[in-house]
């Protein structure tokens, strides 16, 4: 037996990935990592596209447990999703005059793909607009025929706000649905060159503009009103003009025929729309002129979406994708100024370090953190740092250094363990020396030193607190010093990584913010 999935499956999958942020039963957070990608190791590539060589490149992201595992090790920062920051979207259809566009139907198919773009779905069509303006618009017709097939080409942008289909000119043939209207708080945050982000919680919205839109559809006179009827084949002559009435599982809905001087069907005018229909078929036994005609014209009258055009624009306009919005910026140490990244993605629900409690502050550091004191020149971010201590070598990669609190941040992964020269389970003579049960963390007083930089420091061991104070200036740390030590602020192996992209490695500095936009499609 065939089967499929359905597309309002995965409208609601959807829908219950956004109650589950705005309802905060989850947590997610937007993350960074990977400060060195060009550094040879696990999980990188040496041409990993910087930006500065004509031959970089860019791995795709591997998705198995082992990878997943690796991204987790390297997360250098994260920041809550708030429901403010998401939004479910559609692909963006900007009104352009002298384009043609498909008309929203019912019934499209492998047998009957739309019109225009020969689209088997409803969903991949071009059935709505976006103007300039930023209003979003449905095409309940195209100006298409059984005579007219291919639509005409739309000439006047619709601007109006009427709540019922109206054209925007006399000449295209087109009318219009008007929808709602992307706020200008949304524009800043969501605008993108391909998709329209939509207004949240349209079923329960208060405002003005989105509850007239979507009472209209739910009125009891338009739940389910019919709007248009589609002229598929206008027939062979034997019609008269008239009213007539529309026939289904609904009641109430009429229509005005008009036909040209050799009595083919050439206009219908929806005159009253009914209500609660699924399907319908017009009656045109009282317009027939002769028992019997070469050929019936074909009539079909197009079931708007349950409930009515605007009642639920999630389902009226396919919404199947979620955009995510955070902006990284320097107002907290959780995100150093001078750090680096090429990964982003989306972690759900991490727990506290060392804890089962779930994790559900703001920001987090997924960095370990020393309290350096006395320094020799700089750290440069990416750089793989040493120490001896008990046990052996502590290894890890600088992911940010503060000259100002002396706080440097580090990561570690497998590659600082596995063979040195092939980063990988290869055999080698000196596995031993590099590898141990666990990475050991850097700790005591002895140096700490960086293969490029030659940069030398030893760990405050001294100090602990969250505060530091420079110049008579106290600062916030946001990281909990003890002994000059400081873990991660959560458990780096816990939640599910649902998002991960590869990117070119962004450097950050005091001039910028980094607005990251993430669509997930279900």
């Amino acid at each position: 037996m065939s089967a499929f999935v359905t597309d309002q499956f995965r409208i609601l999958t959807t829908n219950t990935f956004v109650d589950s942020i705005t309802n905060e039963t989850d947590f997610y957070y937007m993350f960074v990592g990977l400060a060195n990608p060009a550094t040879a190791g696990y999980g990188r590539n040496t041409n990993w596209d910087d930006g500065s060589t004509a031959n970089s490149s860019l791995p795709n992201p591997i998705d198995n447990f082992d990878y997943l595992s690796h991204y987790g090790s390297t997360i250098l920062y994260g920041k809550r999703i708030i429901p403010q920051n998401v939004r479910r979207c559609i692909r963006k259809i900007e009104w352009k005059q002298g384009r043609t566009y498909d008309m929203y139907r019912h019934d499209y198919s492998v047998n009957n793909p739309t019109v225009v773009t020969d689209r088997n779905r409803l969903y991949d069509s071009n059935y709505y607009v976006i103007n300039e303006s930023f209003q979003v618009y449905v095409c309940i017709s195209n100006g298409s025929s059984g005579i007219n097939t291919s639509g005409n080409e739309s000439q006047h942008e619709p601007t109006f706000t009427d709540l019922e289909p109206s054209a925007a000119g006399t000449s295209d043939g087109y009318l219009w649905k008007y929808l709602f209207t992307v706020p200008p708080s949304d524009i800043i945050k969501f605008d993108s060159t391909e998709f329209i982000s939509l207004p949240n919680e349209w079923s329960t919205s208060t405002s003005t503009q989105i509850a007239n839109i979507r009472n209209n559809g739910d009125s009891t006179l338009n739940n389910n009103q019919i709007k248009f009827v589609y002229i598929e084949n206008r027939g062979e002559g034997g019609y008269r003009s008239g009213e007539v009435d529309i026939y289904g599982d609904g009641s109430g809905a009429r229509v005005f025929i008009e036909v040209n001087e050799n009595n083919q069907i050439t206009k219908t005018t929806v005159t009253s729309g009914g209500s609660g229909y699924t399907y319908a078929v017009v009656d045109l036994s009282s317009l027939q002129l002769q028992q019997t005609y070469a050929v019936p014209a074909k009539l079909v009258p197009i079931i708007p979406p349950s409930r009515g055009h605007g009642y639920d624009i999630y389902r009226e306009l396919g919404a199947d994708k979620v955009l995510v919005y955070n902006r990284f910026d320097d107002s907290t140490k959780d995100f150093p100024i001078d750090s680096k990244f090429a990964q982003i993605g989306i972690l759900k629900n991490p727990t506290k370090f060392i804890s089962t409690d779930s994790y559900t502050a703001s920001t987090f550091t997924g960095t370990y953190s020393l309290k350096l004191n006395s320094v020799s020149g700089d750290p440069i971010i990416g750089e793989r740092i040493t120490q001896s201590v008990t046990g052996g070598t502590a290894r890890g990669y600088v992911a940010s250094y503060d000259k100002t609190t002396k706080i440097l941040k580090y990561f570690q992964d497998r590659s600082l363990y596995y063979n040195e020269t092939t980063y990988d389970l290869t055999d080698s003579s000196n596995v031993g020396a590099r590898s141990q049960s666990a990475p050991l963390r850097f700790s005591g007083t002895n140096n700490i030193t960086g293969d490029d930089s030659n940069f030398t420091g030893t760990i405050n061991t001294n100090f602990t607190g969250i505060t530091t104070t420079v110049n008579n200036t106290l600062i916030n740390l946001d990281v909990n010093i003890t002994n000059g030590l400081a873990n991660p602020e959560i458990n780096k192996t816990s939640g599910d990584i649902i998002f991960i992209d590869n990117r070119p490695l962004v450097t950050r500095n005091s001039r910028q913010k980094e607005d990251i936009k993430i669509i997930l499609e279900f």
